[in-house]
């Protein structure tokens, strides 16, 4: 197995510190989410060799990049892990489980819903909560509402027929005081609902709110003189609360609060968290670029806006490092002491970790880059580092619509906003070379009137004639000599040098002939694409000029619209009419269903 060569590295930024890791696969999808008591130990284990799980070792495989989030205890990073799961639902935290999939707990759509943990999604049957990474939190929740409310266990067809036809009796679970026997019609259903919404109301995380009705219930209660009630109701809030205890991050009073707090100097990183019920439901780090100079202030009013809206956050109040928002709509403020402050400390050290990471991944990647160039300077005997390299090609068919390309990578790596397309302007007929000479030309003196920096290697698609007619343009720009210059072979991808008849053959595995392979298809695409653009263009200009009616004006509006004659069929005529008018529209049907 070859892991991704960042990984190592990765691994050892991690700190040893309760919280989750993210791990992401080569188009940056999250893969898998796990949490750890130790964050640095319990990634490594993934690295280690002789793997027996195959399911495992197909996961490590995939793993590109690494992100973690650092909290305060092992429980927090579980309700963390668990929120991110049911947000991302990556695929091998369904596969990585002994074979199962991570249970739910349902609420039925039955007259009188059941609750239950299931394994089995059937999105009909009823209301799916989860999943659950950890069964024994599962469980927690089910004991929870099974001790709160009186809901059934039993699987009858509570049908209002049945009931009203006494065709059930009540079982052990009534007499035991955990059912209230809805089956004999002892429980009418609007009760029944109402300790199931209060059920899925825990389900939600929203024991806040739970609590805070039961309390009120509870006061009205011993007003009334009803105190076994009280009393019950009393229980019920101890049991909310001891539960919500066991599962909080911070203090149960800090409730719907956002954090956002941001870190550097010249680079600025943002951390947000989402505070819901006492938990931390999202916490998410980000690098914050601007093309101006912008204040922090700025920088985390823009990321808080940004952040609420991918999170779907309604929250008023904010709890910062920094006092920033002129939004009257927010409710800023920079805690010095107590659990918000904690909060937002913990906020910070995210931030800071991540900053650390980054530039530590900076700092190798660039390494890595200059160590694969010093590869291929050695391997072309260059007398200085490829760190800019252009690579050209032409492309025609018979000799018609004639056009070339040029793209540009700098340090291994694409630089689109470099790339530039050629119409042979002085060249007529299938000549290559005489065009390789044009564009080579025209590309080189323009960068020496606008006084410009030359690439440090230039490579040319084709063998030694291509390759002569290349250098035939430096020379006339007395360039020759002065940029580096290569050809590549197709054929057996041979590389030329310019006055000399032997070629040079690289190892087909090396870095260097990758890389060449890389701008050499990349130039043959970029210039197959503009050919084929250009003769769809000037096929459907020759076929709106013999149309009677549709002028020079019409067809430039036409040809920016649909860019071919079978878009033009395809589209709806008053979509034409609304872009050239009633009357020319009719003459371009007409013109169209008789060519």
């Amino acid at each position: 197995m070859e892991y991704n060569r960042f990984l190592p590295h990765e691994i050892n930024q991690l700190p040893q510190q309760p919280g989750i890791y993210k791990y992401f696969n080569e188009e940056n999808v999250i893969i898998y989410i796990g949490k750890a008591k130790n964050l640095r130990k319990r990634v490594s284990n993934y690295f280690t060799k002789n793997k027996s799980n195959r399911k495992t070792f197909k996961l490590v495989s995939e793993i590109s990049s690494i992100e973690f989030v650092i909290v305060n205890s092992e429980f927090d990073a579980l309700l963390l892990e668990n929120t991110l799961i049911k947000e991302n639902q990556p695929k091998y935290n369904i596969l990585l489980k002994d074979d199962k999939t991570f249970p739910y707990i349902i609420v039925t759509n039955d007259r009188f819903p059941l609750i239950y943990s299931t394994r089995k999604l059937e999105i009909t049957k009823g209301k799916y909560f989860g999943p659950f990474t950890s069964v024994k939190a599962m469980n927690k929740v089910l004991d929870l509402i099974h001790k709160l409310y009186k809901v059934r266990t039993c699987n009858l067809k509570l049908s209002e027929k049945n009931i009203n036809e006494n065709k059930f009796k009540v079982c052990l679970e009534f007499h035991m005081g955990n059912c209230l026997g809805p089956c004999e019609g002892r429980q009418d259903e609007k009760s029944y609902n109402e300790h199931i919404e209060e059920a899925v109301m825990i389900l939600k995380g929203s024991i806040s709110i739970l609590k805070r009705d039961v309390k009120k219930d509870m006061s009205v209660a011993s007003e009334k003189l009803e105190f076994e009630k009280a009393e019950n109701l009393k229980l019920k809030f101890q049991l909310l609360e001891n539960f919500q205890l066991k599962s909080l991050v911070v203090n149960p009073k800090i409730t719907d609060v956002d954090v956002i707090t941001i870190s550097g100097g010249t680079q600025f990183f943002v951390n947000y968290m989402k505070i819901q019920d006492g938990s931390i439901r999202v916490s998410e780090t980000i690098e914050a670029k601007s093309k101006v100079e912008t204040s922090q202030e700025e920088i985390l009013e823009k990321s808080l806006i940004f952040m609420q809206t991918k999170f779907a956050s309604i929250n008023v109040n904010i709890l910062s490092n920094i006092d920033f928002s002129s939004n009257e709509h927010y409710k800023i403020s920079v805690p010095q002491k107590s659990d918000k402050r904690k909060l937002v400390e913990l906020s910070i050290r995210n931030s800071k970790l991540f900053e650390s990471k980054k530039t530590q991944n900076n700092r190798i990647e660039e390494s890595s880059k200059t160590k694969n160039l010093q590869l291929v300077q050695d391997d072309l005997k260059l007398t200085e580092l490829p760190i800019h390299i252009e690579c050209f090609d032409n492309s025609n068919l018979q000799g018609s619509n004639p056009v070339a390309s040029m793209v540009c990578f700098k340090w291994g790596r694409p630089s689109k906003k470099d790339y530039r397309h050629f119409n042979i302007k002085t060249v007529e007929g299938p000549n290559d070379f005489g065009s390789m000479t044009e564009i080579v030309h025209r590309r080189y003196s323009r960068l020496q009137k606008e006084n410009k920096s030359f690439p440090n290697l230039v490579l040319i698609d084709g063998g030694k004639g291509q390759l002569s007619a290349a250098v035939k343009a430096l020379k006339e720009l007395n360039l020759y000599g002065k940029i580096p210059i290569i050809g590549i072979a197709k054929r057996l991808e041979e590389i030329y040098y310019p006055e000399d008849n032997i070629p040079l053959f690289i190892n087909k595995k090396s870095y260097t002939l990758q890389l060449l392979q890389r701008l050499r298809d990349e130039a043959h695409r970029f210039a197959i694409t503009f050919h084929r653009d250009k003769r769809s263009k000037q096929s459907l200009e020759s076929s709106l000029d013999q149309i009677t009616g549709i002028g020079p004006s019409s067809r430039k509006l036409l040809l920016s619209k649909y860019k071919s004659i079978a878009k033009i069929k395809e589209a709806e005529k008053e979509e034409i009419v609304k872009i050239i008018g009633r009357s020319k529209t009719e003459k371009l049907i007409q013109g169209l269903s008789n060519p």
